[in-house]
């Protein structure tokens, strides 16, 4: 099943169109999501108080729970 935005990206793009103006459309499109996930980080390190501080925490860091031997 197609989605809406699919559908609607057969109907506007029905008729040939140059392999450079496919490869321009689809920049348009990854620069599009790339602002998309941009902003999601954003908003979340302002909900969250996260500065570089935190992000510098996070590369001295491994990020793992210890192995413990038993």
């Amino acid at each position: 099943m197609l989605t809406s935005l699919q559908l609607e990206l057969l109907k506007t793009f029905s008729r040939p169109i140059p392999d450079e103006q496919v490869l321009e459309i689809k920049q348009l499109l990854a620069d599009y999501f790339a602002r998309k996930v941009d902003q999601g980080i954003d908003a979340l390190f302002e909900e969250k108080g996260w500065d570089s501080n935190t992000v510098e925490g996070w590369l001295e860091g491994h990020g793992r729970t210890p192995y413990r031997h038993d």
